[in-house]
């Protein structure tokens, strides 16, 4: 594998570890918002991840490896969706939005899921910088063995 593919690798890992960090943070940002613009309570997000080129298929990609052709080419952020999961009811009656039956409808994010999320990402970023300092150190050792 060409050395500096395996920068653009790790740094689109870094780009999208980044953008799920984010997305993670608006979570917990917006976890007991009740009215969003489209007038019911914030929908957590979920960043879905997929590799660059996701058009190949299988034998194609059995066929590079045969030839030695590394098939990975990076990662991207495919779309950002909300999830399905059902919104949390609390019985607050007292609570300006509060339906007719006195229950209010709540975010469906879980702070503590979100901070475990939040730490798969950032453990995720920390490993592809990792692996970026330990390329840019080969090409610099590789330049010091061409000098002597």
């Amino acid at each position: 594998m060409n050395i500096f593919k395996s920068l653009g690798i790790s740094a689109s890992g870094l780009s999208a570890e980044r953008l799920r960090m984010d997305v993670i943070s608006a979570n917990i940002a917006n976890a007991n918002v009740t009215k969003t613009a489209e007038g019911g309570p914030y929908r957590r997000k979920v960043a879905i991840l997929a590799p660059q080129s996701n058009s190949r298929s299988f034998k194609n990609v059995l066929q590079e490896s045969l030839n030695n052709k590394a098939p990975y080419s990076g990662v991207r952020v495919v779309e950002i969706m909300d999830d399905t999961s059902p919104l949390k009811r609390v019985y607050d009656p007292e609570h300006p939005q509060a339906s007719e039956d006195g229950y209010v409808e709540y975010p469906n994010v879980d702070v503590m899921k979100e901070m475990v999320e939040l730490i798969t990402a950032t453990r995720s970023y920390e490993a592809n910088v990792t692996a970026m300092n330990s390329t840019k150190s080969m090409i610099l050792k590789t330049l010091e063995i061409g000098r002597s």
